[in-house]
């Protein structure tokens, strides 16, 4: 494997027990925990520091109304990345190399082009994001915060020579302390839970501006980048050597993609009601990263303003790390042409610095990354959907209808707020809003 994804070397524990596992040797939770990861690398980019700005704004101007979205955009990012993870397992090829091997020429010179944007909006947003949390808990310059958020991430990809369980458990540890840090938030904000509950069951749009923070919300939950990604954690993970091994390793997937993604979930969840809880009330106008951090000091305590920056530093060092590794993928994969890693880093952020030097406000343009990410997302999702529906390409693996019908109603749900998006940046007019 190239250095596209996590390299499989240096993992021989690992591999001997998942291979116990696919010879019937080893069962249990112990036989599940060796397939343990992929799922867990890929859902920290559904906890990056885009979804902090969109889940901030959508809960202190509308309190838990708009949790029904995070729930639905969720259930999305599960169905794809099961999808895409069992794409690599079935056929050995992540999506990037099936486009390049399948499409025209044309059409994949343009995928790229798309998805290189998609991938650049996700690096700004995870780097901007963490630099935002080192400058305000350290107190210290963006620009310092940007640098120092630069040497750590790429620090961390030195360490992909490791292999892939040593990049595995470090993104596990962080996503453990961004949950831990909400799980906290959570005991430290008067929630209303009848009102939660509510708010995840009951679909509502009340207004225009509802609408376009919900296009935002998807957009930074179901991630064109980690759709990429996930197939090529899986397509070397472990070879199947027949299709009843591919079935268990496509069962393991699925039932780390529902954990890993849950987790996700509820993690963004958590986001809202702290919000909603926190702002809602008085403060609706707080829609800034750095507004919400002032703001929290004096409202839940200084302790509360402390991890909610915690964990939006982890967010934002994890996420790009896994953005950066998603990004060689893309490359590789549509047009089989790879530059250094520290190249890479450097190119995705000028983006970042390029924002701090025209004083752009900096949560805003988290939300804008959010929109252009929305807007990519059609691209991984139409393709990850034809090719695992084929059967040509996955032979009994290939979608059941159900799971057609499925896929292609949340094609169709983000292609439509693709549309309301575009209407609204162009001023058109959106029937009852």
């Amino acid at each position: 494997m190239t250095d596209i994804a996590i390299n499989p070397g240096r993992n021989g524990r690992t591999e001997r027990a998942m291979r116990d596992v696919l010879e019937g040797r080893r069962g249990g939770l112990r036989g599940f925990l060796p397939f343990f990861g992929p799922a867990v690398i890929a859902s920290i980019a559904y906890m990056d520091p885009g979804n902090y700005a969109t889940n901030i704004q959508a809960g202190a101007k509308y309190g838990y109304m708009l949790l029904w979205v995070v729930l639905v955009a969720n259930m999305i990012a599960m169905l794809f990345q099961a999808l895409s993870a069992k794409l690599g397992i079935v056929t050995g090829r992540n999506l990037a190399e099936m486009c390049r091997e399948r499409y025209p020429r044309p059409v994949v010179w343009v995928m790229w082009f798309v998805s290189e944007l998609a991938a650049m909006a996700t690096d700004l947003a995870e780097f901007l994001g963490g630099a935002i949390g080192l400058s305000l808990l350290a107190g210290i310059p963006l620009i310092w915060g940007m640098a120092i958020t630069a040497v750590i991430t790429y620090g961390i990809l030195l360490f992909e020579g490791r292999g892939f369980r040593f990049m595995e458990l470090m993104i596990g540890a962080m996503v453990a302390v961004i949950g831990l840090c909400y799980l906290v938030e959570l005991f430290l904000a008067s929630v209303d839970w009848g009102m939660a509950a509510l708010g995840i069951v009951t679909p509502q749009m009340p207004d225009r501006g509802a609408l376009l923070i919900s296009v935002g919300i998807v957009g930074a939950t179901v991630m064109p980048h980690a759709v990429f990604l996930h197939s090529g954690l899986t397509q070397y993970r472990t070879v199947a050597r027949n299709d009843r091994e591919r079935r268990m390793l496509v069962r393991f997937s699925n039932r780390e993609v529902v954990l890993a993604l849950a987790v996700a979930g509820m993690v963004n969840m958590a986001m809202v009601m702290m919000a909603a809880a926190a702002f809602h009330l008085g403060h609706s106008e707080v829609a800034e990263i750095e507004t919400a951090y002032h703001t929290l000091t004096p409202l839940l305590g200084a302790a509360s303003a402390a991890v909610f920056l915690v964990s939006l530093i982890a967010s934002g060092v994890s996420s790009s790390v896994v953005g950066t590794m998603a990004g060689q993928m893309i490359m590789q994969g549509f047009v089989n042409f790879r530059i250094p890693i520290w190249l890479r880093r450097a190119v995705t952020m000028v983006p970042a610095f390029i924002v701090v030097a025209v004083n752009a406000n900096p949560t805003e343009t988290l939300v804008m990354s959010q929109v252009v990410l929305s807007i990519a997302l059609p691209v991984p999702m139409i393709a990850l959907l034809h090719f695992t529906s084929s059967r040509a390409v996955m032979g009994d693996f290939a979608n059941r209808r159900r799971v057609v019908v499925v896929a292609t109603a949340a094609t169709a749900i983000v292609l439509g707020l693709n549309f309301v998006l575009l209407a609204g940046v162009f001023g058109l007019a959106i029937p009852g809003f």
